[in-house]
């Protein structure tokens, strides 16, 4: 009788485990609602650190791309929304289920540059002096400070006063020319700002081309 109850107990503490084990492929948003995790960010998350600097620049390479040829706005809010993503990472401004779609575009861990805190980022330091002129933009001392520029800068944007000039990192730009590519109802509007986007992850690729050979 002991051995019985000892043999049921064991197994319903394997079943627990497994469906403990067991979780949904959704995510929080900052925004608090759960969103699902995409196949391909999930394995872009898996690999995050480890992946290196030149897939995260073509990850996100690929979705201005995909962001500049968008054939409506559904397209180009997932692309640029994966961009932006990329960039910023889970630990950084911005990141989340952007147009709600319920599902996290580019889900990261680690950003292409640091979090609000000084969160880990795939660029580093060690990368080289033109990762850290183009990509990086200077010291990461303060990061608070640094998104908080960002953050000025998009909120002082107008089509008459292009105020992302000023940030040092590229890939910032792409932040801001994503922010307000989400943001627009104009189709054609939004295919524009990819343009700007694409001019800046040009710059971020040729930097870490520039760092590899030199």
């Amino acid at each position: 009788m002991r051995d019985s109850l000892r043999g049921t107990t064991a197994l319903a503490l394997i079943v627990a485990l497994s469906i403990g084990a067991c979780g949904t492929n959704e995510s929080k948003a900052k925004g608090g609602h759960s969103v699902a995790v995409s196949p391909s960010a999930s394995v872009e998350a898996a690999k995050d650190r480890s992946a290196g600097l030149g897939p995260r620049l073509a990850a996100i390479e690929n979705a201005i791309g995909r962001w500049r040829r968008a054939a409506n706005l559904t397209e180009v809010r997932s692309a640029a929304e994966e961009a932006r993503n990329l960039v910023v990472g889970e630990a950084g401004p911005y990141y989340g289920d952007a147009d709600r779609d319920g599902v996290i575009r580019g889900a990261s861990k680690s950003g292409l540059i640091p979090g609000l805190r000084g969160e880990d980022a795939v660029a580093l330091p060690g990368n080289g002096d033109c990762v850290v002129r183009d990509i990086l933009g200077g010291s990461w001392n303060e990061p608070s400070e640094r998104w908080s520029v960002l953050d000025a800068a998009i909120k002082s944007w107008t089509p008459s006063r292009n105020t992302f000039p000023a940030l040092p990192s590229h890939p910032q730009r792409i932040v801001g020319w994503a922010t307000l590519a989400l943001s627009t109802n104009s189709l054609e509007t939004a295919k524009e700002y990819g343009g700007h986007a694409q001019l800046h992850i040009d710059v971020s690729s040729k930097a870490f081309t520039q760092c590899e050979s030199g």
